[in-house]
């Protein structure tokens, strides 16, 4: 090999070197950043609220409460309409969720609140033979909580709380087996007013 192809090789050997050093150095750059780091599943926003729940936990129920505003209340709670929602007062109301039809598992239930008014989203497992909207209303305006597995009433946050203020978000997560369950509003009135809807937990 003559003295200027033996220059040639040693180039072409030098130029392969510094790219495999550029590369490896990259790399590396890359992985010390973060950059090769599988994202988390992404929190979960609905449109128009004002924060966010995390991803859920398990399958996923998402649940919007809404009403038109005013409210008027009085000692005489009215009873449900034939389990359809109805007018209580001057305000509507409704608790719509979606799926209803969940497999038994880990199940998060994420609420945005819609309306103007302060609303929750209460789990209840649901009598044989009984309707969502078929509870009990005592004086007070509200059905017996006996049997609670869970409840998202947490302003922009999970679990109990003051209630979900209008626009924001609020999330529970139960483990739930297969059957019947009813998710309801237990803010006085509410549920009267039609704030309930089935969920369905299949094997």
């Amino acid at each position: 090999m003559n003295p200027h192809s033996r220059r040639e090789v040693w180039a072409a050997i030098a130029i392969a070197a510094a790219a495999l050093v550029l590369g490896l150095a990259t790399t590396s750059l890359m992985a010390a950043s973060g950059a090769f780091h599988m994202a988390g599943p992404a929190p979960w926003r609905a449109q128009g609220a004002r924060c966010a729940a995390p991803a859920a936990t398990g399958s996923a129920v998402d649940v919007t409460v809404w009403d038109t505003g005013r409210m008027m209340r009085g000692p005489n709670w009215p009873t449900p309409n034939n389990g359809h929602p109805g007018w209580y007062g001057m305000s509507m109301m409704r608790l719509v969720a979606h799926p209803s039809t969940v497999p038994a598992g880990k199940v998060t239930v994420r609420v945005i609140n819609a309306g103007a008014l302060t609303h929750e989203a209460i789990v209840l497992p649901l009598p044989a033979g009984q309707a969502a909207g078929q509870r009990a209303i005592g004086s007070d305006g509200r059905v017996s909580e006996v049997g609670s597995l869970g409840e998202a009433s947490r302003t922009c946050g999970s679990g109990a709380g003051d209630g979900i203020a209008s626009g924001a978000v609020a999330w529970t997560t139960v483990t739930l087996r297969p059957g019947r369950y009813e998710l309801l509003c237990n803010v006085p009135g509410h549920y009267a007013a039609g704030m309930y809807a089935e969920l369905d937990v299949a094997r």
